[in-house]
């Protein structure tokens, strides 16, 4: 073969080996393109999965991510605050503990919704369109009893916080007993915190649970006085039996439902629910709230009452250094308590105010093991969790249990109700959120051998 001949053979052999690599990448591009992120095959399943039980008419988040144009006119959006994880909201380290309903996404879902995001959220299949999905009235389920309160509370827009006492009677037509409540705040922007308290009056002992004030501001009165106001009391001057925090509510809080046989307690044909306190921030426009509980009854008394162990303030163990943050620093504080006995941990519920940085608390056994809880390394006031483990955590008894918080009150924290920052300080249990708090409640049970094969997933009680 002459030179020329070679040379163009050569030049032909390229062009071959061209063209071959040229239908490759054509080919692949065809592929990628036929495989491209669309809603209908990759976003809808994310968002009604980790969004849609908040973002829908109703309920807690600003807008609805129902339909396909819901999420399509927020893509970008969406793409910034999952890919910062800001949303959806679960504070604690899921690389440290894992809970019941942890809402994280994954890399990979973050990455689609990015994908998805940048390819002008095409929405795909239209007629493959995965169909929304639908709740009832509370995540629990039907409740069997939705009890009111009595009337609207009117919230002054005088841009402060509200703290009140309130009375909520109820009757039913026979003795019972309840599986779960859940409180459900009316005014969710304005709603705080709720500490409340069930009053059980014996039937020929209280004649009109009604009697009485239903709503009394809670600062403006000493307690003994509040007590008369919403006559509590029974018809011969004597008190009922009360349970103390039967129901519970932060922002972000979710019902627990434990499975047959596991907390619970009874209720009489005559109640009242002692709100104290419900607290309601500050709102600079008049507004109300009437907010309610849905009840959901058991078949029988609870074989297994829960307990409470609260650590820090208002708890049984103090916070050293006391819980005073000065102006322009970040100051780090812990609590410790020894396990009186041994204990299987249902919930947990770490709890701070504004100025709360981090969060982390663990358990040291008497041979020297750790037991982790909970780690939260960017504390956010607006998501307070009850959080619920997959299993029961045995904690023995004589164990160490421990809570280290930072606190951040410079001007680096976005939060900070001060400008310029201010001292902070527990100020006898204050709750007001310009005050500060250190909490770590732990619901448990007293330990029998197998607890900690026992599942709390919902899954596993039937829900």
């Amino acid at each position: 073969m002459n030179r020329i001949n070679y040379l163009g053979f050569r030049i032909m052999d390229y062009g071959f080996r061209n063209l071959g690599f040229l239908l490759i990448v054509i080919t692949f591009l065809s592929c990628k393109q036929k495989s491209k992120v669309t809603y209908s095959k990759d976003v809808a399943p994310i968002i009604y999965k980790n969004c849609t039980s908040c973002h829908r008419p109703g309920s807690a988040g600003p807008f609805p991510l129902v339909s396909y144009n819901d999420a399509a006119k927020r893509s970008k959006m969406i793409a910034s605050i999952t890919k910062s994880r800001r949303m959806p909201p679960w504070p604690a380290d899921n690389t440290y503990t894992h809970f019941t309903d942890e809402n994280v996404l994954s890399k990979e879902e973050i990455n689609l919704l990015q994908q998805w995001a940048e390819a002008g959220a095409p929405v795909g299949d239209a007629n493959h369109v995965p169909k929304a999905p639908s709740y009832t009235a509370s995540i629990l389920g039907k409740p069997d009893l939705v009890v009111k309160m009595p009337e609207a509370f009117k919230i002054k827009g005088d841009n402060t916080d509200h703290f009140m006492f309130m009375k909520v009677p109820f009757e039913i037509p026979r003795d019972t007993f309840v599986r779960a409540i859940e409180f459900v705040p009316g005014n969710k922007a304005l709603v705080h915190h709720v500490n409340g308290h069930l009053i059980r009056y014996q039937y020929d002992k209280k004649k009109n649970v009604n009697d009485g004030e239903k709503i009394v501001d809670s600062q403006a009165y000493p307690v003994k006085e509040l007590y008369e106001k919403l006559k509590l009391a029974n018809d011969d001057g004597s008190y009922p039996l009360l349970k103390s925090s039967f129901v519970n509510y932060l922002p972000g809080v979710l019902p627990t439902m434990y499975p047959d046989g596991i907390g619970g307690f009874s209720l009489n044909r005559k109640n009242a629910i002692l709100l104290k306190d419900i607290h309601y921030g500050p709102s600079p426009i008049d507004t109300t709230d009437q907010s309610y509980f849905n009840i959901f009854f058991a078949k029988e008394a609870p074989k297994r009452p829960t307990l409470e162990m609260q650590l820090g303030t208002l708890g049984i163990s103090e916070i050293i250094p006391p819980l005073i943050i000065p102006p322009n620093e970040v100051k780090t504080f812990y609590t410790r308590a020894v396990a009186p006995r041994d204990m299987s941990v249902l919930t947990i519920n770490p709890h701070m105010h504004l100025l709360g940085k981090t969060f982390w608390a663990f358990a040291i056994t008497p041979k020297g093991d750790t037991i982790p809880l909970i780690r939260i390394q960017k504390w956010d006031f607006r998501w307070q969790y009850f959080y619920t483990f997959k299993k029961i955590v045995k904690i023995p008894r004589g164990s160490l249990i421990t809570v280290i918080a930072t606190y951040d009150n410079t001007r680096n924290n976005p939060e900070n109700p001060f400008n310029p920052p201010q001292l902070v300080q527990e100020r006898n249990g204050s709750m007001r959120t310009t005050d500060e708090m250190l909490q770590f409640i732990i619901t448990y049970l007293p330990y029998q051998p197998g607890d900690e094969n026992i599942s709390l997933a919902k899954e596993a009680n039937g829900e």
